[in-house]
């Protein structure tokens, strides 16, 4: 079954379940994002707070009905890069005209600051930045990245990907073919779904330094980006989000939720986490 069409043969049926990244299927409803990764939202420790002590799980299955789709949390990236660049960024000017693949949401942001979101499969990206048919690509991190060799042809290698602070992935399973199992069989899926939400991060934290002293090894110029270019996205994202408001009543309702549970996460997470961490990355390890 083709990638984007999964949500269509879970819900009708053609099949049971399905392994997916929600913010592909923005263009159905933006509201599919909150699922995933929405700009400038939360990381992932947020976000697995907010799905299952917060009202995400709840606010999340009501959505997921009009689909006939169960969802359960099955992964998170972590924070991802913010991609790769034939050339430097260094201001918002840089993003007028830029030719970016961008996948999921942060497309609409970029268009507000003159760039030009691409749909292009993984399998293509290399050869349309080598020929320079698009000037810039986000994919993952630098675990996932070094596999595609991003670095040899767009050298510019930028953090934070401020439009996936916490990537989840979800398993959607139709809904009759999950309430038909037993009780059993109920609980082995949650805690396989929660076993493998556990792991992929794991995964994650445990691969990305090491493959990112390889792409740095290998000519990869590691930057962050501006402060400029930071604020403007962050505006335009805000620009956006007060469009959906108005209206996606799906996206009002599940945001008004993640918007607080968002600022209240941020007021605590400097505090503790945020200032050990701060301290421990000026060490000499």
């Amino acid at each position: 079954m083709p990638a984007f069409g999964v949500v269509d043969g879970v819900q009708q049926g053609t099949v049971e379940c399905a392994h997916t990244a929600p913010y592909y299927f923005f263009g159905k409803n933006e509201a599919f994002a909150f699922d995933c990764a929405i700009p400038f939202g939360m990381n992932s420790r947020q976000l697995t707070a907010w799905m299952y002590e917060g009202n995400g799980m709840q606010l999340m299955r009501e959505f997921y009905a009009q689909y006939s789709i169960i969802n359960f949390p099955m992964g998170n990236t972590g924070a991802q890069m913010g991609g790769w660049y034939r050339k430097e960024i260094t201001s918002v000017a840089d993003l007028n005209g830029l030719k970016m693949r961008i996948g999921g949401f942060g497309g609409r942001v970029l268009s507000k600051l003159g760039g030009v979101p691409q749909n292009i499969p993984g399998g293509e990206i290399y050869q349309s930045l080598e020929k320079g048919t698009i000037d810039a690509t986000e994919w993952v991190g630098p675990y996932d990245d070094l596999k595609l060799g991003f670095h040899k042809v767009a050298p510019f290698y930028y953090y934070p990907g401020w439009w996936e602070g916490g990537a989840q992935l979800s398993l959607y399973v139709n809904d009759k073919a999950f309430n038909g199992l037993s009780n059993e069989y109920k609980s082995i899926l949650r805690q396989a779904a929660s076993d493998a939400h556990v792991v992929m991060q794991a995964k994650y934290d445990a691969r990305n330094p090491t493959a990112l002293k390889q792409l740095i090894a290998e000519g990869a110029k590691l930057a962050r980006f501006p402060r400029e270019v930071m604020d403007a996205a962050f505006k335009a994202r805000n620009e956006v989000y007060a469009e959906l408001n108005d209206k996606n009543p799906n996206w009002k309702k599940i945001y008004a939720d993640y918007s607080r549970f968002l600022a209240d996460q941020y007021q605590w997470a400097p505090i503790a986490e945020g200032s050990f961490d701060q301290y421990m990355a000026a060490q000499k390890l």
